[in-house]
């Protein structure tokens, strides 16, 4: 049995809109528990966190440090938090400079550094790359009881902008698992794939629901014969060099 520690943001851990109420709630049929039940060989511990950047990730994984010496495979999910902004400012100060979470200097420097301290402790590791969001979507949920034509302002006039921005930060995750060599589980282009990937999205745009969950979950187990094999190989070169 193959032990994963699983570090990601909310999406790993299940959080979806309960579209009666409007409002943020978690599924029992995430991704993670689809695999462990479909997959009697792993055995996955969930350590993601609601609202979790990769500064914040980086001290996930430094708390659960036993955990991590005791795993096999750390599977590694972040990114979507670490674009957001805070459209709240933006509402209120349209032409000024605004920041995401964490700049992508920070955020690809971050993820590195997790990757080195990994690798110095022997660990094989799984990236996954980001869901695409829904752009329209995504601003009709932040702008509630904002100011929409300031926020949309200060994007340019155009929602698209949100989508290039979440873009931006999903290239830097595909580069640092190709710079390092890292099995990538390719969950975006599943989405995209669809005629209509808005369709496995929640009302906010970002989060997958439970549809969205089955695909990942269907993509990764598709995906895990040949991870097994990349981590294999990887581990042999690393213990040649």
């Amino acid at each position: 049995m193959s032990r994963i520690c699983l570090f990601g943001d909310s999406i790993s851990k299940g959080v979806i809109i309960d579209e009666i109420r409007n409002r943020y709630t978690m599924t029992k049929d995430c991704f993670a528990n689809l695999l462990s039940t479909a997959n009697a060989a792993l055995d996955v511990s969930n350590f993601s966190m609601l609202g979790c950047t990769i500064l914040k990730g980086k001290s996930m994984i430094e708390r659960h440090i036993k955990d991590v010496q005791n795993c096999e495979i750390i599977a590694l999910e972040y990114g979507g938090n670490d674009s957001d902004h805070t459209w709240e400012q933006i509402a209120q100060d349209p032409e000024g400079e605004h920041l995401p979470k964490t700049p992508i200097a920070v955020f690809e420097r971050t993820y590195r550094g997790i990757i080195d301290e990994l690798n110095v402790m022997g660990k094989k590791i799984v990236m996954l790359n980001l869901p695409p969001i829904d752009e329209h979507k995504y601003f009709n949920w932040v702008s509630r009881g904002l100011d929409r034509n300031k926020i949309l302002q200060w994007l340019g006039g155009s929602e698209e902008f949100i989508y290039k921005w979440h873009e931006a930060y999903n290239l830097q995750v595909s580069n640092i698992a190709s710079e390092y060599n890292i099995p990538l589980v390719d969950i975006r282009s599943a989405f995209l794939e669809r005629r209509n990937y808005s369709d496995f999205l929640c009302n906010d745009g970002i989060h997958p629901n439970e549809k969205g969950h089955g695909l990942i979950a269907e993509v990764i187990s598709d995906a895990l014969p040949n991870l097994e094999r990349q981590i294999t190989r990887k581990t042999s070169l690393d213990k040649g060099a």
